[in-house]
This record gives C-alpha cells, structure tokens and sequence, in this order.
C-alpha cells in the first residue's frame, strides 16, 4: 500500500523518471513559493536555488529534468546559467523568466539555447504548458550517419555544410525559440522544418505547413485564425484555421515573404499574444504553435522597400538556419541521387536502378540552380524515358535543362530591357514560365506544378490570378 502522503505523478510528465525534478533559481521567496506549490500539484520534485553559486552547485550533485531561473539574480544574468547548462548539460532544457515586456532578453536567451521563456507575471497555464513539453523532449542522440534514422534519411549528406546543418537542426529541436529557413529555392527548407519538429518536444502534435503565396488575401484571415458560422458569405459551418490545427505542435510558414502588410500586422499579435480570434468572433483562444518560417526571398531586402514589417521580421527571425546549395555539397550529390533513384522506383514499383560513372560525373559538375528538387525533376524525367537499368549520362540529357536555364536568362534579359513598372514585369515573367510549364506538359496542371517546384494548389490560385483562365 503506498503512503497516503507519497506523490502521485501524472503520467503524462513521468518520461524520463519516476519522480521528474526540476531547479527554480530565484531570489524573490513569492516566486519561489508560487512556482514550487505550482509544481509539486503536477507531481514534481523541487529544489530551490537563489543565486547562480548555489544553482551550479545544486546541479553538480543532482540530476534535474528542467531548469528554471530568472533573469536577474544576485550574483549576475540568468544568461550565465544558461550558458553553463548548454555547455555542461546539453540534455537538460533551461527556461528563463524575464521582466514584463523586456522580450529582447527572451530572445537573447532562446539564441543561448535556452528552450523557452515566461514573462512575469507567470502564468500558471503557461508553466504547466512549458513543464509539459520540457519533459516531452525525445532523449538528445548523437548521430554521425549520414542522415536521420527516424526521418526516413529527409537530410542526407556527409559534407561539412550538411553535417553543420544537421548539428543545428539538434540544437533548434532543443528549443520553442521561432526559427527562420532561408535559402534558395529547391533545398528542403520544409524538410529542415519537418526534422527540427520531428525531434522536438512536439514531435506527437501535428507539423502543418503553409505556403503563404498560394492563400488569396480576401481568405487569408479565415484560412489563419479559422471562422464562425455565417462570418462571410459561403461561411456554412464554424471551423478553425492553420493556427488551430497546429496547436501544441508546429506551424510551418513557407514563403511568408508573400504575406500582404495587413496579414502581417494580425499574426505579429497571434504571435505576441499567443492567442487568436476567429472571423465573426467577439472571443479570443489560446493557442501554443511553435513557428518555423521560411522563405528564398532576402526579407531584409523586402524590409527596406516596405514590404516586409521589420517588428514581425525580428519575432520571426530569432535563430536563422541557412540551407546550402547542392553545389556547394558536391560530394553528397551522389547519395542524394541514390536515394532519389531508389525512392523513384519503388514508388513506380519498377527495377532498382542505378548511374553509370559517366551519369554521376555529369551530375557532379551540373549547376543545378534549381537545387536538390531540380536534381529530383532530372532524375523523374529519366526513369521516365530511359528502359535500361544503368543510366548513363547521354539519358540524363542535362543539355536540355541547361539551355532551358539559359533561354530563361535570356527572355529575363529581354523582358527587363522593355521598361515595364516592376509588378508587370514579374507577373510576365511569372505568367511565361506558368505557360511554358502548361505547355510541357500538355496542360496537365498537376505535372506543371511539380515541374515548377510548386503545389497544385499554388498553381490554381496562381491561373486565377493572372487571368491565364480566359486564355
């Protein structure tokens, strides 16, 4: 029989322990009280700490599943701590507690490594929240292969851009901190998104991305924050939106450089506020979305033409993950091009096949400006037409993707030479390559999609607004 006085632990958080144990280090004893009373109501253990001294010597002697300081102490910044934490315990997740409105030490602690942050005064359901996904986190692994083993190898590759990316992709999986993706187009922005997910404390919630060119702007509101019942036209059942959908888990924002201004203003308070309203709605809800953003566009570029507000720009950009080109990852191109293959065919449910020396040698040296989805199309393209189980580089034909490359810098050159104010000439570019694409395919809009690196969707939306309908 147990002790009547023994703790019950909730399941949910005993993943790690039978009893998890957390430090709070404060020096404000209400804090502490209220934080302890808090966590001993979810079946925790507490120790107490009220300066950074006895912290490092309270974590010497015991093992602890999350850590719990404030951002001024007696003897110095909660930074300190949390620097000592990542260099010495990178396995155990450290939150901060910062001043009312001074966000900016949140964000320099999150850059640290912190794994989030509360503000004062704390909310008791954003601890439990916290707590809850601290305890969550998958065991930290190292991993020298050459890709994840629980992600189906998303990001392979054994040269130092991808071995650097992977080790920063672990350490933003540590974190809730906002991560922005930039890079060109075609270099997995949304598989980094989905592996930094995959190993995060969010990794059971669901991973909803979002292309945010493809969302006409009289829905965007709605296809966010969701709507009530007769809030607009057509608006027959109430239903939520992405922010929704994505709660307790992560909300992938790609190509959010398309956002218009006043989209912009609504998620930056999404963001800040960590609630949302749908449309027809007099009410607010909770939401806990992590946000990953992404986008081949320089936002920086965007800020300075006013396009881009620079608030949400600095909300969304607290740790920036730069993906490499494929060119800049020459030896990995031949693992890349062999899981491609190997996926291709077992997909069609044909033979294995493979490239001759000659094939992957014309590969290595290929530009690819289009990146790892150009090298997919290449690869799509061949297994279509070629019959034999060896390709060689004649059935590659990376002659005709090159002159395609290079007709496309020459009508870009041709149109920029007519004059036309800067959006018409961009929508004739876009409108080109739109027909080009039809074209190719014989007007199966769903191959022309993914022949421009695009989703179906995207592809609709993109028709309907320049007219190509009518044509």
């Amino acid at each position: 029989m147990p002790n009547q006085n023994e703790r019950i632990v909730n399941p949910e958080l005993s993943s790690k322990s039978s009893v998890p144990m957390i430090l709070i280090v404060d020096d404000e004893s209400d804090i502490l009280e209220l934080l302890e009373l808090t966590l001993a109501r979810m079946g925790m253990e507490v120790k107490r700490a009220m300066n950074i001294s006895d912290a490092k010597h309270i974590l010497a002697l015991h093992h602890f599943d999350l850590c719990l300081t404030d951002m001024r102490l007696p003897d110095g910044e909660g930074l300190e701590l949390v620097q000592h934490i990542v260099n010495s315990s990178a396995d155990l997740p450290v939150a901060v507690i910062t001043a009312h409105g001074t966000t900016e030490n949140a964000v320099a602690a999150l850059k640290t490594g912190a794994f989030d942050y509360l503000a004062k005064p704390v909310s008791l359901q954003q601890l439990r929240s916290l707590v809850k996904s601290a305890l969550n986190l998958p065991p930290l692994k190292n991993k020298t292969s050459s890709g994840f083993e629980d992600e189906e190898n998303m990001l392979l590759g054994e040269s130092l851009p991808m071995l650097q990316l992977r080790s920063m992709v672990v350490k933003l999986s540590r974190s809730q901190a906002p991560v922005y993706i930039s890079g060109e187009s075609g270099t997995g922005k949304e598989l980094a998104a989905r592996s930094i997910h995959a190993k995060s404390a969010r990794h059971g919630k669901p991973f909803v991305p979002v292309n945010c060119g493809a969302i006409p702007e009289n829905l965007m509101e709605s296809e966010f924050f969701g709507h009530k019942k007769g809030a607009f036209t057509g608006a027959d059942n109430e239903r939520g939106g992405f922010f929704q959908a994505a709660d307790g888990g992560t909300l992938f924002l790609d190509e959010v450089a398309d956002l218009p201004l006043t989209m912009q203003v609504k998620l930056l308070r999404a963001i800040q506020e960590k609630r949302v309203r749908k449309l027809g709605s007099t009410q607010e809800e909770n939401v806990d979305v992590r946000i990953i953003s992404a986008t081949h566009q320089k936002l920086t570029e965007r800020i300075e033409d006013g396009r881009f507000r620079q608030d949400l720009y600095y909300r969304l950009n607290v740790i920036e993950l730069k993906m490499p080109a494929l060119r800049e990852m020459q030896g990995d191109i031949s693992l890349i091009a062999d899981a491609i293959l190997a996926r291709l065919c077992d997909t069609n449910g044909g033979t294995r096949c493979n490239l001759s020396k000659s094939a992957l040698d014309s590969l290595i040296h290929y530009d690819f400006p289009g990146n790892v989805r150009e090298l997919e199309n290449i690869l799509e393209r061949t297994l279509a037409l070629c019959s034999d189980v060896e390709i060689d580089k004649d059935g590659l034909q990376l002659e005709s993707f090159e002159a395609s490359s290079e007709d496309t810098l020459v009508a870009q050159s041709e149109v920029s030479n007519i004059g036309l104010p800067l959006q018409d000439y961009l929508d004739r570019l876009e409108k080109e390559s739109i027909v080009g694409a039809l074209e190719k395919t014989k007007y199966n809009r769903t191959a022309a999609a993914k022949l421009l690196g695009i989703t179906v969707r995207s592809m609709r939306y993109r028709i309907e607004r320049l007219g190509l309908n009518d044509e």
